[in-house]
C-alpha cells in the first residue's frame, strides 16, 4: 500500500495539518516506522472528522479505542465505498479547464448533500468523475437549467437508493449481529469485509437497472419521433389522446399508523407499493410518486389507467389492506425534474379525495378517451371539487363483469 507524507495525507483527506497532528497525538491515526502514513489513513481521518461533526467526543472515542472497546480499522477495508479522497483540483480551476460554469459544478456537490462549494474548495474524486457528462451535455447544446435538473434528479434518486440500502444493512446485518451477542468490533470487521463486495455487486445492479429504464425512456422518444415523421409524410395519423394521471389513497391510513406504529406503516407502504407497481406495469403505466398512504401513476392511455385503477382497488382489498379510493383524470401534463405537474395532476388528486372507500372515480375526459377500456362507467352527476373552479362531470368506473 502507498505511503504518504503528513502533508499529502492531510491534503487528500481535506483537512489541515494541525487536525492531522491532533489525531496522531490521540492515536487515532498511526504513522509507520519512518513517520509516513499508509493511504488508508486518509479514510480514517475522514471518518473521524465526520464523527466529530456529528457530535461524537473524539477524545472519549480515542480512549475507548485504546481500551479495545471499538476499532476504526474496518473503514480501511471498506475503502472508498465509504469516503472519497479529495482531488487536487479546485472548483475554480476545474471550471476554467473544463468550461463548465462554477454554478453547475457547485450543483454536483449540492445534490450529494455537501456544503455549498466555494471557488477555492477542492472537488472530491467522485465529484470530479461527474464533470465529463456535464461537459458532454454542454457541448451538445443542453441548457444549463436542464443539466441542473438532471443532476438534482440523479442526486435525489441515488439518495433514496443508498438510504434504503443502509436501512436494510442496519436491520438485516447490524441488528442481527447485536442480537446474537457480537460486539461493535465484530460488526466493524463484518462491515469492512462485506462493503467492497456489496458495493461491487450493487454497482452492477444499479447500472443494469439504469440501462433497463433508459431503454423504456429512449424508446418513447424514438416512437414519438418516428410517428411524427410518418404523420408529416401523410402516412399515418397520430391519435389525439391525452395522457392520464391516477391517484390512489388508502382509507384510514393515518389512524392505522397511529394505532400500529411506524414499523407497521412502513410494511403497509411496501406492500401497497408492490401492488401499484405491478398493476401499473401490466397496463402500460408507471408509478411516478409514492405518497406514504398512496401513489400517483402516469398512463399514456386513459383507458388503461382506468383498468389499472380497478385492478389496484381489488388487489388492495384481496391483500387485506385498508380500502383504497382512486381518482383518474386526463389532460395536458408538465414533466419536470422526474416529476409531473399541472392542473391535470391537481384535479386527479382532488377526484381521489372525493372518491369513497373502494371506489374509482374518473372525469368526463377519461370516459371520452377510454374506448379501449374494459370498464363501464356510471355518471354520478356534476360535482364541485375542493380547489377546482366550476363543476366536473364524474363517473364511477366498474368492471364490465360486475354490471
Amino acid at each position: 500500500m502507498t505511503t504518504l507524507s503528513k502533508r499529502e495525507t492531510a491534503d487528500r483527506a481535506g483537512v489541515g495539518l494541525d487536525y492531522l497532528e491532533r489525531l496522531l497525538e490521540l492515536g487515532l491515526v498511526e504513522p509507520d516506522d519512518k513517520g509516513g502514513l499508509l493511504e488508508g489513513s486518509v479514510l480514517k481521518i475522514q471518518l473521524v472528522e465526520a464523527l466529530e461533526e456529528a457530535g461524537i467526543d473524539v477524545d472519549a472515542m480515542a480512549g475507548l479505542i485504546r481500551a479495545g472497546g471499538i476499532s476504526l480499522d474496518w473503514v480501511v477495508a471498506a475503502g472508498t465505498q465509504i469516503f472519497a479522497p479529495m482531488s487536487a483540483t479546485t472548483f475554480a480551476a476545474c471550471s476554467q479547464e473544463s468550461g463548465v460554469p462554477f454554478e453547475l459544478l457547485a450543483t454536483i456537490r449540492e445534490v450529494v448533500g455537501g456544503r455549498p462549494a466555494r471557488p477555492e474548495d477542492r472537488l472530491r474524486e467522485d465529484e470530479l468523475a461527474v464533470v465529463p457528462v456535464v461537459q458532454l451535455q454542454l457541448a451538445e447544446g443542453y441548457r444549463p437549467i436542464a443539466i441542473e435538473r438532471t443532476l438534482r434528479v440523479y442526486g435525489d434518486s441515488m439518495r433514496r437508493i443508498v438510504e434504503t440500502e443502509s436501512e436494510a444493512f442496519r436491520t438485516e446485518i447490524i441488528e442481527a449481529m447485536l442480537a446474537s451477542g457480537l460486539t461493535e468490533n465484530d460488526i466493524g470487521d463484518r462491515a469492512g469485509e462485506l462493503a467492497p463486495r456489496m458495493s461491487a455487486a450493487s454497482n452492477e445492479a444499479v447500472l443494469a437497472l439504469y440501462h433497463a429504464q433508459s431503454r423504456h425512456a429512449w424508446m418513447t422518444n424514438v416512437i414519438g419521433g418516428i410517428a411524427g415523421a410518418l404523420a408529416k409524410a401523410g402516412l399515418q395519423q397520430i391519435p389525439e389522446r391525452l395522457p392520464a394521471m391516477c391517484f390512489l389513497d388508502l382509507t384510514g391510513y393515518t389512524r392505522l399508523t397511529q394505532e400500529r406504529g411506524d414499523e407497521a406503516a412502513a410494511d403497509l407502504a411496501a406492500r401497497l407499493g408492490r401492488l401499484v407497481e405491478r398493476a401499473s406495469a401490466r397496463h402500460g403505466g408507471r408509478p411516478v410518486k409514492w405518497l406514504g398512504d398512496g401513489a400517483m401513476s402516469y398512463f399514456r392511455d386513459p383507458g388503461s389507467g382506468v383498468d389499472a385503477a380497478l385492478e389496484m382497488v381489488d388487489a388492495v382489498t384481496d391483500a387485506g389492506l385498508p380500502p383504497a379510493h382512486v381518482g383518474v383524470h386526463a389532460g395536458p401534463i408538465l414533466f419536470q425534474e422526474g416529476d409531473y405537474f399541472g392542473q391535470t395532476v391537481n384535479i386527479a388528486s382532488r377526484i381521489a379525495e372525493y372518491a369513497r372507500p373502494g371506489e374509482v372515480l374518473v372525469s368526463q375526459e377519461v370516459v371520452d378517451a377510454s374506448a379501449g377500456s374494459s370498464a363501464i362507467f356510471r355518471e354520478i352527476g356534476p360535482v364541485e371539487l375542493k380547489g377546482v373552479a366550476g363543476v366536473m362531470r364524474l363517473h364511477a368506473a366498474h368492471r364490465a363483469a360486475a354490471s
